[in-house]
């Protein structure tokens, strides 16, 4: 008998069992290890919330509000504070705002408590295959947290806190309310915080105005503000616009046509340095200064609004007669040559990368371009602005530089390969080679009536330099200052009719305050015995020293104060009757104005009100007005005379070029300073008084050919041209004693007390007094 081995035999029950125990035993680890952590969490969860922030920023939200400046008309001209707000209340934001919004960062915002779970566990997923932290599914409510309380750092631990945080939130706040707060607190890119705020900075407009494809490019900034700003990257910024647009359309935020029309609209966006409807930095500064004198710091946090006497289409019109009248200066005294010399590497990546070092966006003034060029050759220019752009310049492009172009240049002049210049787009896809100028130009422009500023430019650019020249640049008159020398000789007893030698003289030093002096003429000729009013009108510098001699330099400072001028300034000498001295442009505009208004001094303001961020009135301007008497500075008549004279000077003296605008109330005086260093034109009508200055800011020759009628009052006549475009001309009445003999004007008798010291003249026209004939007749 053969033996056999033999197994115990095993059931499938028995089996099953022990896969079934091994199985739960290896399951239970990862769900303990789970329970665990869990538990872990929880506890660390409950520790975090106890240490959470309080919520009091934002349930008392103040945000900083900064200062803003605004037009008479209310156009925003100036903001000043760290942050740029502008709170808006939900109801206010239009639906296509909200609907871009909620499509970019949070479709399900009405839907969960502050934390899309479906979009957590989708982040965790991709964040697990990608093996980091690429997603981070914030809702609103959770952006708003980090935004409020949280640092940009991406981990776990801050994650927690961020859900801790909204879960918070939204047990303390409305759907309305939270979404009311990132509406305006979330970050939007150029100092921007809020979608209010970022429509102005960007498109120039409330947001009420925005239509859904500009709502789409600003509800693609948070993301990412400078990645997708549409200024800096307008290729990514349209990108995520489309992708916004599709979203909304896509959810039935938008119709098929109004997503047709969306993606159709040209965008038109704000200029890199024009962010403001209203070009007026040096008012804006001007305001700011007032506002930081009363109030301190608390202006730039506040929410302060400041209304100023400005004039919008006033404005506009300023900035671009004293371009036009700045640029044509500069053209006809050609290019000055290259801002500076690059040398670049022959190899073109290499030298897109030095261009690239060189220049960039903050190397561009205004509309005037940093670029550098590439190549050159008289017909075609090839510059770059970096970032692998290039552009090539021919034709009327290249006509400023022309003589710059090409081996016969001058070396210093001539454009080469790495030369710095300056494009600006002339139209139609096309740039031109032009240059910044170094010229300098100023222009101010107030109501007659109570001094209100309705336009003020202190420079060519703010930017490149705040000095403004209004306010600030004390340069001599010249033959501007004429009419207060005449005026005070109306004062002493001349007529508008005394005849005075135009004739050589020679002062002594001692009269001068320095040495001999032998002035002449600006044409160099005499013409001889001349009416006052012929003179003035002609600008006559003997005329006017013999004038200033006969009344007395002493007298004439005294009587120069009570214009507004500063007595310190215009040392009494023979040298004043030629606008030896030193006065502002804003001085100018108060002084003239005298002349316009009957003869009354008034204060020149900026400033209208100052409001708080409730639109509370905390400050208000008090004007003097024409017509109070004790605001007057001269005799009515003696004002009016004055007028008479200077309408002289546009009917057929110095400003005559003034009649192209077919007018007959025009009145004002041109200057032009010893070898045509200052240029300027003091002029008005009733209604508006405006002076125009253009000079360098180290002082030196403006050229032989330049002057106050050439250079300054081509300005005054583009800016006058808008200020007074529809409204009548007004005519000035004579007031109670001035008579008309022949055709001229005369006192019709002595005022005692009024200060009037001038001949009586008879209602005949017959001269009273012991030396009627003589002063009547006499040549001075």
């Amino acid at each position: 008998m053969t033996d056999t081995k033999t197994r115990s035999p095993r059931s499938k029950s028995s089996s099953k069992t022990n896969w079934f125990r091994l199985g739960a035993a290896a399951l239970a680890i990862p769900l303990v290890a789970a329970l665990a952590g869990g538990l872990l969490v929880a506890l660390a969860l409950i520790l975090a919330n106890d240490r959470l922030p309080p919520l009091d920023a934002m349930l008392d939200y103040r945000p900083r509000i900064p200062l803003r400046v605004y037009t008479a008309d209310g156009q925003l001209i100036g903001e000043f504070g760290e942050e740029r707000r502008t709170f808006v209340h939900i109801e206010d934001v239009p639906a296509v705002v909200k609907n871009a919004v909620l499509a970019a960062e949070d479709a399900r915002f009405f839907e969960h408590i502050g934390v899309d779970l479906v979009g957590v566990a989708r982040a965790a997923l991709v964040n697990f295959v990608a093996g980091g932290t690429e997603q981070g599914a914030s809702t609103i409510t959770m952006q708003l947290a980090r935004e409020f309380f949280l640092s940009s750092e991406r981990t776990y631990t801050r994650k927690i806190v961020e859900i801790l945080l909204a879960l918070r939130i939204e047990d303390n706040l409305s759907k309305e309310q939270i979404f009311e707060l990132y509406l305006n607190q979330i970050y939007l890119g150029k100092r921007s915080y809020g979608f209010a705020a970022a429509s102005q900075t960007y498109f120039g407009k409330p947001i009420s105005k925005l239509t859904a494809a500009e709502a789409a490019v600003l509800a693609g900034l948070p993301k990412a503000p400078s990645r997708f700003n549409p200024m800096v990257n307008p290729k990514r910024a349209i990108e995520r616009q489309r992708y916004i647009l599709g979203r909304m359309h896509d959810t039935g935020l938008l119709s098929d046509a109004d997503y047709t029309a969306a993606l159709n609209q040209q965008l038109v966006f704000m200029p890199a340095h024009a962010d403001y409807p209203v070009h007026a930095p040096y008012v804006a500064e001007l305001a700011r200064q007032l506002a930081f004198d009363l109030y301190r710091e608390e202006i730039y946090s506040a929410g302060m609004k400041i209304y100023t006497t400005i004039v919008s289409e006033d404005q506009r019109a300023a900035n671009e007669a004293l371009e036009q009248g700045v640029l044509d200066y500069d053209r006809r005294h050609g290019f000055r040559g290259p801002e500076r010399m690059l040398d670049l590497p022959a190899d073109a990546a290499a030298a897109e990368d030095v261009v690239e070092a060189s220049i960039g966006d903050s190397d561009d003034i205004g509309r005037f371009l940093a670029a550098v060029v590439l190549e050159a050759a008289p017909r075609r220019v090839v510059v770059s602005r970096g970032r692998g752009s290039s552009i090539e310049i021919t034709g009327d492009g290249l006509k400023f530089v022309a003589a710059a172009l090409g081996e016969r240049a001058p070396a210093a002049r001539r454009l080469r390969r790495g030369a710095v210049v300056r494009i600006v787009d002339a139209g139609k896809g096309a740039y031109a080679i032009s240059q910044l100028p170094e010229v300098q130009a100023a222009l101010v422009a107030l109501n007659t009536t109570d001094g209100s500023v309705r336009a003020l430019v202190g420079g060519f650019d703010f930017e490149r330099n705040k000095f403004n020249r209004v306010t600030q640049a004390w340069r001599q008159p010249g033959s501007s200052f004429k009419p207060f020398i005449y005026s005070a000789a109306l004062e002493k007893g001349f007529m508008t009719s005394t005849v005075i030698n135009d004739a050589p003289v020679l002062i002594d030093p001692a009269r001068t305050g320095g040495q001999l002096w032998d002035p002449k003429n600006y044409d160099g000729k005499f013409e001889g015995p001349m009416r006052m009013r012929t003179a003035l009108a002609k600008s006559k510098n003997m005329v006017s020293i013999r004038l200033l001699d006969a009344i007395g330099p002493q007298y004439a400072q005294d009587y120069a104060s009570r214009f507004g001028f500063d007595p310190e300034r215009i040392p009494p000498f023979l040298t004043m009757a030629l606008g030896a001295g030193s006065v502002t442009p804003w001085q100018m505009a108060r002084a003239i104005t005298v002349f316009a208004n009957g003869g009354y001094r008034i204060e020149p303001y900026v400033v209208a009100r100052i409001t708080d961020i409730n639109g509370r009135l905390l400050a208000s301007a008090h004007p003097g007005q024409a017509g109070d008497e004790s605001l007057r500075a001269i005799d009515a008549r003696n004002a009016f005379l004055m007028d008479n004279m200077l309408r002289d000077v546009v009917r057929m003296g110095t400003a005559t070029r003034a009649r192209v605008l077919k007018r007959n109330d025009l009145a004002g005086k041109t200057g032009t300073t010893n070898d045509s260093i200052d240029a300027w034109f003091a002029g008005y009508n009733p209604r508006i008084s405006a002076v125009a200055w253009v000079g360098f800011d180290q002082p030196h020759k403006l050229g032989d050919r330049e002057t106050g009628g050439g250079l300054a009052l081509p300005i005054w006549i583009d800016y006058m041209a808008t200020a007074l475009k529809g409204a009548p001309e007004q005519e000035t009445q004579a007031p109670p004693g001035i008579v008309r003999v022949d055709g001229e004007y005369y006192y019709a008798e002595t005022q005692p007390g009024q200060g009037i010291a001038s001949l009586g003249v008879s209602e005949d026209g017959v001269a009273a007094g012991a030396d009627a004939d003589l002063i009547r007749n006499q040549v001075f």
